[in-house]
């Protein structure tokens, strides 16, 4: 049975178990943030937590890798 997670405002259905990072990639979102010089996109790029590209905030906590944080119903996410 799948739940929803909030990511900046936006509804993201998630499967039990899946990564924050697996199920923006499942719901068809590529990037969510940019780099600091030249603004270019910014995902999941090596989905194992080595890379720092898809830094999220979760429910107000310090940035963290989408990666690796498995999503829990009720999450607030924001990418900004």
């Amino acid at each position: 049975m799948t739940f929803h997670i909030t990511v900046d405002g936006r509804s993201v259905p998630v499967v039990p178990g899946q990564t924050i990072g697996a199920a923006l990639h499942a719901a068809g979102v590529r990037s969510w943030r940019t780099t600091r010089f030249g603004g270019r996109p910014r995902g999941l790029f090596c989905g194992i937590g080595v890379c720092f590209d898809c830094l999220i905030s979760v429910n107000g906590r310090p940035p963290e890798r989408a990666c690796l944080l498995e999503a829990e119903p009720g999450d607030e996410v924001t990418t900004a």
